[in-house]
């Protein structure tokens, strides 16, 4: 039996839903609801009823968007030569807060996971092949997390794009910033070595 009144126990067993929030988290969320103003929640409900009304997918790269297309499709400037194909659209704002690219994207909303059951049919792989009949586009930047599914998917992808004469590329992988040699695991310092340039 709860200690709690039941519409906080709804609370905080809704709050638990949420990607690593924990019970007690969800408790020191609950309370902090509960002592907030009334407006401040309801912009809240506000916001997230919105979000889940207005946010669909791009129908071009398959990210998030509130728009027909995502500001980076309908962005005039971008590089449509090149497209970077990711898992997630989280992926998506992380390459992008970088600043260093300049070209298109592309959400694969999941990678090939045999294991899993999920097969290419599953990930938006027959998309991404539809959008190289576009003569623009030169180049495909793998840029799928250095995951053994992530590795199989890009190695599909690839095997797929390379006969229509698209030249495919994956992200480095190596040693990060601010890391021991001595603690870096054999895989990451094979990569490392695989990946060297000259300075």
């Amino acid at each position: 039996m709860s200690v709690y009144p039941e519409s906080i126990d709804r609370l905080v067993s809704e709050l638990t839903k949420l990607p690593g929030i924990g019970e007690k988290t969800a408790q020191r969320l609950a309370f902090h609801l509960i002592d907030a103003p009334r407006d401040d929640i309801t912009a809240l409900a506000d916001a997230l009823v919105a979000v889940k009304d207005k946010v669909h997918l791009c129908p071009v790269c398959f990210s998030i968007t509130d728009k027909a297309t995502c500001d980076i499709c309908a962005d005039p400037n971008r590089d449509r030569s090149v497209i970077c194909v990711v898992e997630h659209t989280r992926d998506v704002y992380a390459i992008e807060r970088t600043r260093e690219f300049n070209g298109l994207y592309h959400v694969l909303h999941g990678v090939i996971s045999p294991l899993e059951g999920v097969g290419p049919q599953d990930i938006r792989a027959r998309e991404l092949i539809k959008r190289l009949n576009d003569e623009a586009v030169k180049e495909v930047i793998m840029a799928t997390n250095p995951t053994p599914e992530g590795e199989a998917t890009a190695v599909y992808l690839s095997n797929l794009i390379t006969p229509a004469g698209i030249q495919v590329t994956r992200l480095a992988k190596g040693i990060p910033i601010g890391a021991d040699v001595e603690y870096t695991d054999e895989v990451t310092l094979i990569k490392a070595f695989e990946g060297r340039k000259q300075i």
